[in-house]
């Protein structure tokens, strides 16, 4: 069984939906609002887990109601669950709106916060691991301290680039594979990474700048999350075994099931659930 470490964040998202997004100082009405715990490394652990990996899970919590539901969630997807708690501060939120289109804008803000410390206290996960999952919505120091840690036991790192920032030389030098969106790859150095795969929205993903994989055709209804799924799902595949072509396929219609539904952790499919999807639509 695949083993998957995720360092990033876990806290509070809040979802609205209008008919478009805003103008220059225009106040739009939502038609619905809805809530759950979410950021990029739970969402991306949870896909993982839900592909049946074993997964561990850093992030920083405050000492409030949102983090002990991060916890509570952690613990309900079968996710080993390392929660730093800062005590005073709050847990990360973030807002969503999406449009009628599906598509969404994402505004963050980051409360409590990881250490080096609180790196070094998850070691032993990243040691037993398969794979290192990482974004870039934690600081650099703490990505920087978890990629040595992967490096010295010969951990394959995979990193996502979310949000854009600049990428240190040594973090580049020690990724397996950077996954970056078509906005992210045209702000990174491709060329510093062994292997980039640039997700491309329905259009699939580009794959070492060669190989395109084409998306399933689906009803977009929210494309929230579909990142993510991406790349929890194919971390997954990749600690399994399979090349970077074939573990794509699995990881890109498993994205497409996402956006074919409201939200975000209820959109990140199971592997039954990509299997049965796979077996109606391809075989």
């Amino acid at each position: 069984m695949a083993k998957i470490s995720v360092i990033g964040i876990c806290g509070n998202s809040i979802f609205m939906s209008a008919d478009h997004f805003h103008q220059k100082g225009e106040t739009i009405v939502a038609d619905k609002c809805f809530e759950e715990i979410g950021g990029k490394g739970i969402n991306q652990a949870i896909a993982a887990a839900r592909m049946g990996a074993r997964v561990s899970f850093l992030a920083a919590i405050g000492d409030d109601a949102v983090g002990k539901l991060c916890k509570e969630t952690a613990k309900k997807e079968n996710i080993n669950g390392y929660f730093a708690i800062k005590k005073g501060e709050k847990t990360t939120f973030a807002f969503i709106l999406t449009d009628k289109n599906g598509e969404n804008r994402v505004t963050e803000y980051v409360g409590a916060e990881l250490t080096t410390e609180d790196v070094f206290s998850f070691e032993n996960e990243i040691k037993e691991s398969d794979i290192l999952l990482i974004q870039q919505e934690v600081p650099d120091l703490v990505n920087e301290t978890a990629v040595n840690i992967a490096k010295k036991y010969g951990v394959k790192v995979i990193l996502n680039p979310a949000p854009i920032r600049e990428i240190s030389n040594n973090i580049a030098e020690n990724v397996f594979l950077v996954t970056p969106n078509e906005q992210e790859s045209k702000a990174i150095k491709i060329n510093q990474f062994k292997n980039c795969i640039t997700t491309l929205g329905s259009k699939g993903v580009l794959i070492n700048g060669k190989t395109v994989i084409p998306a399933p055709k689906v009803n977009v209804v929210d494309t929230t999350g579909a990142g993510d799924t991406f790349n929890g799902v194919l971390s997954t595949l990749i600690a399994d075994g399979k090349d970077l072509v074939s573990a794509s396929e699995y990881a890109v219609t498993a994205a497409s099931i996402s956006v074919s539904k409201p939200n975000v952790l209820t959109a990140i499919p199971t592997k039954d659930e990509i299997e049965k999807y796979l077996k109606v639509n391809i075989l």
